[in-house]
Parts: structure tokens; sequence; C-alpha cells
């Protein structure tokens, strides 16, 4: 009987019911850098330790998977083992807590226990590198030595991406040009120093005079780039969530497995390392027509003025600021802020860069007399109304994170926020609803963040807003609101009726209507990078697509010349045009050109670009198949000092005729050009016609048209009949009554 027994297969009922085991280890990981103890603080460290992951990175971990060895002397030796239910929380734990700081001596250093066994086979012989031989790279800011002072553009239409030089009166002059450069668009970098193309396995960064390849970033699908003020670090999004395969290379600038999964990317961009991953929550939004639309905000990450820190929002709940480059939380810990909705940094205007730049190289002693320590960084975010709590609007410094100035708003449909670019000022575009919430009017929150207390007024307005802009050198600011019945219809192409209103800081302190103009159809502001001079455009429609150019400071020269700065400034239209089918507008980095473009990503016809004068001349238009875009090439801050930017101001005149005259010689040289080339064909065409009589003449010979009697041209003329025809036309006429 046992040998019939023995002899039954049991392996169907054992693979059915098998347990699986898994002697990969990959949910054991090792935390370096946590206090050395003895034996009697182990309970302590561990549910501190336990604390610290339950809040930061959401995982429970019970006392008892928690391991700590100890050395001959008692005492621990700096190091715990953490035994995870999976491997995924494995990768969660790494990837919040890896360099969390535990206290102030203290901060984590979290692998994975394989990577450590892995590591410790390694030949530990140290081997001297293989010094590479150094490489020689144009300089990345070679453009900025162009001799005449141009701007450069880049170009994208079909498969070419093309560099050129502007020139005022002629064709760009292109200095570079590849074929299938990119894959989708081309992008510029804050300063101008990179080219960025987006390639299906990464992106890459291109400069110097002879454009070759800066630095590759592997992630694929890459779809959005965004840059740090000071171009030092770099974000990336993509559509497609990470993937690291098995064999997948390791390294600072490569994904590791507890990357899987997320889309944003961090990056430093001189060295190429990647810093950190971020998942995506997708936010659910209702669209116009009621439907719900899933979607994030871009930028991801927000920057301060001077990139020491970034932060991303979660709606709702609290906002999230990182230390760069460790990117680690600030302190630990999110800032809590119920129904938080938006927040913006506080930019870094030209007064702070001089005063920090002051301060740096003082090292906080020998000080100009007066001065003031820099500012901090600051952020404005604000919140809805919840229950009985009003709406509010904050301005928090960090890494302080102290409330510096709030205020309470009633009775908001929502809110908009908009920093000087100079950071001298703060608005905030409230969108307010009448009683019946059946109208929406506006209002604007003035902060005049360089003064004691930031105090604040109000700019009231009955209609709803289109558009704002701050002027980016001044304090001028333009709105574009409308009062038409079709506001809010949905209608592809509509075009308003709206009003442009030209506001300014008045002398005693308060910002007052300068100008307002109706029956306009323009819905969009550009502003001169140099202020003063104001484009308004009307885009996204099928019926209009006007452009009005603006100078708000019109009487600024007899004010000067005069000596009488009580002489109005006064608003006046400068210039208009159009253009058909136009979908882009920038403005160069001087503020002397402006370019119009026909993308055909977005429109079917008329493709291509004209660019125009500060006061609407147009001066060059390019009628191009399979347009896709072009973007004029930024420039870093000017390195001349104060005083030389005062003497340049005061000497105006006199560098403005040697530009005149630069100019007049590139006009008088193209038109030389154009002569020579019409001398030559009108020589070309004296030389075919005198070969043509020739060959007349043999003709005539051949068929003996010069003998005697009339030649057929003659008996033409003969039996030419002469016809006169009289056309009366009035000129003038006066009607009396008698």
């Amino acid at each position: 009987m046992d040998r019939e027994l023995d002899d039954i297969d049991y392996s169907d009922i054992e693979a059915k019911y098998a347990v699986p085991f898994d002697d990969s280890l990959e949910n054991v990981i090792i935390i370096n850098g946590v206090p050395v103890i003895t034996s009697a603080k182990q309970q302590k460290l561990f549910e501190a330790i336990q604390k610290r992951f339950r809040t930061q990175a959401g995982l429970e971990v019970p006392l008892e998977c928690m391991h700590i060895p100890y050395g001959d002397s008692g005492e621990s030796k700096g190091y715990i083992l953490m035994e995870l239910a999976n491997a995924d929380e494995a990768a969660q734990a790494i990837r919040t807590m890896d360099n969390y700081a535990f206290d102030k001596k203290h901060h984590f250093v979290v692998n994975r226990f394989s990577d450590i066994d892995r590591l410790a086979n390694m030949d530990e012989t140290y081997v001297e590198p293989e010094e590479e031989p150094y490489k020689q790279r144009g300089h990345l800011r070679s453009w900025l030595a162009d001799p005449a002072g141009r701007d450069q553009l880049a170009i994208c239409r079909a498969d070419e991406v093309q560099i050129g030089w502007h020139n005022r009166s002629s064709n760009p002059e292109i200095v570079h040009t590849r074929t299938r450069w990119t894959e989708s668009y081309v992008q510029w970098s804050p300063l101008g120093t990179y080219l960025t193309t987006f390639h299906l396995q990464g992106i890459a960064l291109w400069g110097g005079s002879a454009w070759e390849r800066i630095m590759r970033y592997p992630h694929p699908g890459v779809r959005l780039v965004d840059f740090s003020p000071d171009e030092k670090y770099m974000v990336t999004w993509s559509p497609e969530p990470i993937q690291v395969p098995e064999n997948a290379p390791q390294g600072p600038q490569f994904f590791a497995p507890e990357d899987e999964g997320n889309r944003v990317a961090v990056w430093e961009v001189r060295t190429g390392h990647l810093l950190r991953t971020f998942p995506i929550q997708q936010e659910e939004t209702m669209t116009e027509t009621g439907q719900q639309v899933k979607g994030f905000s871009w930028p991801f990450l927000k920057w301060s003025g001077d990139s020491k820190y970034c932060a991303k929002l979660t709606p709702g709940k609290f906002i999230s600021v990182y230390k760069v480059p460790t990117m680690g939380l600030l302190d630990q810990k999110s800032i809590k802020i119920d129904g938080v909705v938006d927040f913006e940094w506080c930019p870094l205007g030209d007064k702070d860069k001089e005063a920090i730049q002051i301060w740096n190289d003082g090292k906080n002693k020998d000080l100009p007399k007066g001065f003031k320590k820099p500012r901090d960084n600051m952020l404005c975010y604000w919140q809805p109304e919840v229950s009985n709590q009003p709406a509010r609007v904050t301005v928090m410094s960090v890494p302080s994170r102290e409330i510096l100035r709030s205020k309470n708003l009633f009775n908001v449909a929502d809110c908009k926020l908009h920093w000087h670019p100079q950071g001298d000022y703060l608005c905030v575009k409230v969108d307010r609803q009448t009683k019946t919430k059946k109208t929406v009017f506006c209002n604007f929150e003035l902060f005049r963040m360089r003064e004691k207390d930031f105090p604040v007024e109000v700019v009231e307005l009955k209609d709803p807003v289109l558009a704002f802009a701050w002027e980016p050198q001044g304090s001028h600011f333009a709105v574009i609101s409308t009062n038409d019945p079709n506001f809010g219809v949905v209608a592809p192409g509509i075009t308003l009726k709206t009003q442009l209103n030209f506001y300014h800081l008045h002398p005693r302190g308060d910002f007052r209507l300068l100008k307002a103009l109706d029956n306009k159809a323009c819905n969009s502001l550009f502003w001169s990078p140099r202020g003063r001079h104001l484009l308004a455009a009307t885009l996204g429609s099928t019926q209009k697509f006007d452009l009005e150019w603006y100078d708000v400071d019109f009487n600024n020269e007899a004010r000067l010349n005069a000596n009488n700065p009580d002489i109005l400034e006064e608003v006046k239209l400068i210039g208009s045009g159009e253009h058909y089918s136009m979908t882009d507008i920038e403005w160069d980095p001087s503020g002397r050109y402006v370019t119009t473009s026909a993308s055909v990503w977005r429109r079917s016809t008329e493709h291509g670009y004209a660019i125009w004068n500060f006061h609407g001349t147009e001066l060059q238009k390019h009628i191009l198949e399979q347009f896709k875009q072009i973007l004029w090439r930024p420039r870093p801050k000017t390195l001349l000092t104060k005083e030389d930017q005062k003497r340049v101001r005061r000497n105006l005149r006199e560098f403005s005729k040697i530009f005149d005259q630069e100019d007049e010689a590139e006009e008088s040289s193209q038109a030389l050009a154009h002569r020579e080339v019409y001398q030559r064909m009108v020589k070309e065409w004296k030389e075919w016609r005198e070969r043509n009589r020739g060959k007349l003449e043999e003709a005539k010979k051949e068929l003996k048209t010069d003998t005697a009697g009339p030649s057929a041209m003659q008996l033409q003329k003969e039996s030419t009949e002469e016809v006169q025809e009289w056309i009366e036309e009035v000129l003038e006429e006066t009607e009396e009554l008698v």
C-alpha cells in the first residue's frame, strides 16, 4: 500500500498550492547615517525612524522589521537594515528618504541591500583612470561678439533648422543649417547659451560657434522643457512613464529602479546628472463645454529668482519647496495651506541682483554706507473662500516661512497672480461675481513690494479682463477688458469688441488710468523688453489679424529737453499693420524689432513670418511652405556698469548717428548689389538682342529679302490703317441753382 502511495504524482497539487519564495532581497534596504547608540536606546531610535517613514514616505514599517548591528564596544555601527513589504515600497523609501536630514548632524543615505552586496564583491585595487585628451570647444557666448551687435534667429521649416543673423533690411544671414536636427521643435535657454532639440531618446543641448553638442539627457519621449533662471538646472516632462530595463546602464546621469513610473525629471545642466524624478498627479479640470479633462499645469516646478529653490503645488493641500541641488524638502516638510489654488515666486530684479553682488563681494564687511541686506526670496499664494472664511492672498518669505503680508478678499470667483518683472509690484487680478452670480467683474489688488509693510491699493473695473501685462522696465501696466455680450460664448475664432486701458504710477504714489481706447479688437499684449513700447494684437481669430504699436511715453523727449517734469506723458498710436493668419508674436532682446509668424502647426495657409520695427513699419516678409517657428536668441544681462549705461543714455544721439550711418551703408551696399544685378541683366539682354539681329540678317539674305521691290515689312506698313479713338473724361462738374 505504501508503495502505491509513493507512485502517485502530486506535482499538479504542489504547483497549485506552491508558495513563491523571493530570495532576491530587493525589499531590504540599508540606511547609513543613523545616530550611533547603545542597545538601551534602540527602542527609542526605532520608534523615531518609524514615525519619519510614516510621515515622509507614507510607509508603515513594523519595529520587528528593523535590525541594527552592534560592534565589540557595545555601540551601533551607524546603519540599520530595514525589511519592507515588497520591492515597490523599497523603491519609494529610497526615493523619499535618501538624503533625508534626520537631525542637524545625521543625513540618511538609503540603498538597496542587493546593491551593497553586489558592490562588496568589487575589486578594491585602485586603477588610475586614463586621462582624456583636452578638446577645445567654442565659447558658449561667442555670438555676443558680433561687431555689428546683431541678434540671432532660429528658424524651423519642414525638416530644416537654420541659425542666422538678423539684418535690418535684408534676409537673415544663415550661418548654420542642419536637416532633421530635431523631431518636434527647438527652444532657447533663458540666457541664450543653449539651443534645445527634442528626440525620441531624450533631449540635447547645443552651443558654441560650431554648434557642437554640449550635453544629452536620456529621457525618452520628452515633450516639455523648463530651465531655471540661471540655466544651471532643467526640468523635463514626458507623457511616457519612466521604464528601467534590467540591464540598463547605471550612473548619476541615468534613471534608477526607484524612478520607474515617474514622468518629470530634474537635471543639472553642466554635468548632465539626474537630481530627482517626480510622478504626475493629473487633475480633473472643467472646460467651457462642461467636459471633464485630466491634465496638469506647466511648469511643474516653479523656480525662485536666484534658482536656490524650486517648488511644486499639490492643489488644495500644500506647497513643497525643494533646495537645489540636493532636491531635499526645505525643513523636511511641505508648507501646509488649506485649499491653496496657485502660487508664484517673486522675480529677481536688477536692484536685487546688484545688492546680492555687493553683498557677496563685500563678504559682510566693507559695505557701502546705508546698504541694506538683500531681501529673501518671496512667494505669493492664494486660497479660495471656504465655509465662513474669506479668500486670502498671502506673501511669504522663504526659507523662513514668515508671513510678510496677507489680505482677505470677498466674493471671489478666481484670482491670477502677476509679479512685476523687476519684483517691484504684485498685481492680484480678482474676478468677482455679483450677488446673482450672473455677471463677472474684475479689480486689481496692487502691492508695492519695495515699500514698508507692502501697502495695497485697489483699481476697479466693471468688465471682465482678457489680458494684463506689466511694463518690464517701468511702472505702467496695460489691460484689455470687454463688455461684449459674446464674451463667454463657445465659438472658435470669435472676435470680441474690447477696450484697451493704460495705467501708470502717478507721482503721488498711486496707480491711475492714463488712457482708455474703445472699440478695439485686440486680445493680446506684448511689451518691448526695454519698456515704453507696447504691441496690442488680435490672435486666435479667423477674421481679424490687427497689430497696433503704442508709445506710452510719447512726450519723453520734450520733457527732457525742456527740463520740465510736469509735462504729462501721453499714450499715442505710432503704427499699425496686419499679418494674415498670424499665430505667434515675439520681440527681439533689444526691443527694436518684432516678429509675427504663421505656423503650419496652427494654420493651413499663408505660412511664414514678417519682421517689423518698434513703430510698426514692416521691414521684411517671407512666405515659406511648411514653416513652423521663428525664435529670437535671448541675451544675458549686460556687462556695462551703471555709469556706462548712463553715459550711453546721455550720448544717445551720438551713438544713434553711428547706427544710422551703418544702416545707410548697409542699404547702399544692398542698392549697389541690386544695381550690379540690374546692369548685368541689361548687358545680357543687349547681347541677346545683337545675336538675334545677326541671325535675322542672315535669314533675310537666305530668303533674298534684300532684292528690289517692296519688302514684306514695307507692304505690311502700307496696308496698315491708322484708327484714332477719342475718350472724353469729366474732370469737374459744378451745379448752380438759379
